[in-house]
């Protein structure tokens, strides 16, 4: 069975970029006639907000996103301390200690921005991980990842080079992003992921945490995005325009349409239902360059031309 997903973190509001992101996994799994979960991804720091989880859920069904199955990661802690018991038994997992400071001082920079974490407490392996209050890595030294997503994309990585051990449980308790997303889309099946450049590389992470837990590979497709004037990509960090807001002067079609315009899949931005787009939808015919959009307090639109 084909399986898809979409799975936005509910640290805030859906806003244009959010909702490119969930149109494209939406129209490429039911363009192959497979399942569609939406996970909502509310176990960070920040995501856990009553106010921005059921925000983000509203902007979604207004949006008129429809799913198979939904998931809220919150209710996936047994599944994620099921997965740090398998790390724990491979040996590679360990305890550690540095602060971000620390590992900013080793000056090495990571290729998702930031900095690599050098493995400094590689040598204090643990076993008994609930017992820990620090943080907990995977000793990934010494691998490399050879994988390409669907578009053709190098997501190759040798990872000491690239991004470093990856965290995998916070000192207060939290599962990190990047084991749950990969325990999350096993146990659900997935077998395509399709989401926004910005992750591409954390995909090589992904593939070797998920040949550690025995679990297999999806397919990976990574999809333009759009960008603010700036050149930032549209992120709730950045108080990007809400569909809250949107809502007060778009219709859901009418938002559609101008997506599906920016991506490339449309000629021109007028309403458009589901079907409409799906009936002839082909990753032929969605752009591979970002796009920057601008918001007038009425009207969305596009710069002149791509961003490359």
């Amino acid at each position: 069975m084909i399986v898809g997903r979409f799975a936005p973190t509910t640290s805030g509001r859906a806003h244009p970029g959010t909702l490119l992101a969930a149109l494209l996994a939406w129209l490429d799994v039911k363009s192959r006639g497979g399942q569609f979960v939406l996970r909502m991804e509310d176990i960070d720091p920040g995501a856990q907000d009553p106010g921005y989880r059921e925000g983000l859920f509203e902007d979604l069904r207004w949006f008129g996103l429809t799913w198979d199955a939904l998931v809220w990661q919150s209710s996936r802690t047994s599944a994620h301390e099921a997965a740090l018991d398998r790390l724990a038994a491979t040996g590679l997992l360990y305890e550690c200690e540095c602060s971000r400071t620390r590992i900013k001082a080793a000056g090495i920079p990571s290729v998702a921005g930031g900095w690599i974490y050098p493995g400094t407490c590689r040598h204090r392996q643990v076993r008994d991980w609930r017992r820990s209050r620090q943080n907990l890595r995977v000793n990934l030294g010494g691998v490399r990842v050879d994988v390409r997503d669907e578009g053709g994309l190098d997501l190759g990585q040798t990872l000491d080079a690239t991004m470093g051990d990856p965290l995998v449980r916070r000192g207060d308790g939290g599962v990190t992003y990047q084991l749950a997303v990969v325990v999350d889309d096993a146990e659900a099946g997935v077998t395509r992921v399709v989401r926004g450049r910005d992750l591409a590389t954390s995909t090589a992470t992904q593939v070797a945490l998920r040949g550690l837990l025995g679990l297999p590979i999806p397919v990976y497709r990574h999809h333009l995005l759009l960008l603010e004037p700036q050149g930032e990509k549209l992120a709730k960090l950045h108080q990007s325009i809400g569909a809250d807001v949107l809502r007060n002067h778009l219709s859901p079609g009418a938002l559609r349409g101008f997506l599906a315009w920016a991506a490339g899949l449309v000629d021109e931005p007028t309403p458009r239902t589901w079907e409409s787009l799906l009936a002839d939808f082909s990753w032929s015919r969605v752009g591979t360059s970002d796009r920057v959009v601008t918001w007038d307090g009425e009207r969305l639109s596009l710069s002149e031309g791509p961003v490359a």
